[in-house]
């Protein structure tokens, strides 16, 4: 089984917009909005921060206490949204119970979304005339990517906990001339045998072990993009051990998607500034 390091894609990433920034007349602007006190979430957000300074690129955060109103947060994106400093902005997610995400996500304007959670952002993606794609699936093909492998006219399942997941990332991989379905996380008994004729499996669900290696096809290439956090580990969806005999490629949890992700999501605001900029 090979292992596909995140760690080395997103450096090859960060280190083309560090050159390209340092040429610019002006550094591109990221925003990001923290409500709440998750502690991943403020990790994550801090990571963002350090590749974004590393890089030359501007970053604002703002953050809110868990019993801001709704309509604070909604005055800020829109202030954000006037803003011609900041390039690119994300509403850090989870969000507490109470707000309600998509709406708040959907004050962004779509030319400043840069992770692709607007509705626009995904409809445009999902035919094909997108500004720049969704964070989340383009670090997923880059690592996919990464393996080498000749993937066209492959079949490729992806395992999502929603069909608006599921969808996008089918999109995605249809790009890259993948044969493509996708198995809701809830059916995954029914999807089993979809799963094991597979030559490329892409798991995002938030389940550890719900992939496991007598689910897979001999030499499938698996990008794992779950994450959850137990007793202070980090874990995958995959069962890296019952894999490991099967798979061909194998995206570690936490060190495979995770850093293409910020990278990728840099590269966005990089765009964003550009077009802005004309």
């Amino acid at each position: 089984m090979n292992i596909l390091l995140g760690k080395p894609v997103a450096e090859a990433i960060l280190a083309d917009l560090k050159e390209k920034i340092s040429k610019e007349k002006s550094a591109p602007g990221l925003a990001v909005v923290l409500v709440g006190n998750d502690k991943a979430s403020r990790i994550y957000v801090g990571l963002k921060e350090k590749k974004a300074k590393e890089i030359g690129m501007d970053f604002s955060l703002f953050q809110f206490p868990a019993q801001s109103r709704e309509d604070e947060i909604i005055l800020k994106i829109r202030g954000l949204n006037k803003d011609g400093r900041i390039n690119g902005i994300i509403v850090q997610v989870p969000l507490p119970e109470k707000f309600d995400t998509q709406r708040i996500i959907n004050e962004i304007s779509p030319e400043k979304d840069v992770d692709g959670f607007h509705p626009e952002s995904i409809d445009k993606f999902e035919r094909g005339t997108e500004i720049f794609w969704p964070v989340f699936p383009k670090a997923i093909i880059a690592l996919l990517e990464s393996s080498q492998e000749n993937v066209s006219g492959k079949n490729a399942v992806v395992v999502a906990n929603s069909e608006k997941f599921g969808e996008v990332m089918k999109s995605a991989l249809e790009r890259k001339g993948l044969l493509v379905e996708y198995v809701l996380s809830k059916d995954i008994s029914k999807g089993i045998e979809k799963i094991k004729n597979a030559d490329i499996v892409v798991t995002a669900v938030g389940e550890p072990g719900i992939i496991d290696g007598g689910m897979l096809k001999g030499g499938a290439v698996v990008i794992d993009g779950g994450i959850t956090e137990e007793k202070e580990k980090v874990l995958g969806d995959v069962d890296t051990e019952s894999v490991r005999d099967i798979a061909g490629y194998v995206s570690p949890v936490p060190g495979g998607v995770g850093p293409v992700t910020i990278a990728s999501l840099l590269e966005n605001v990089y765009i964003a500034y550009k077009l802005q900029n004309k």
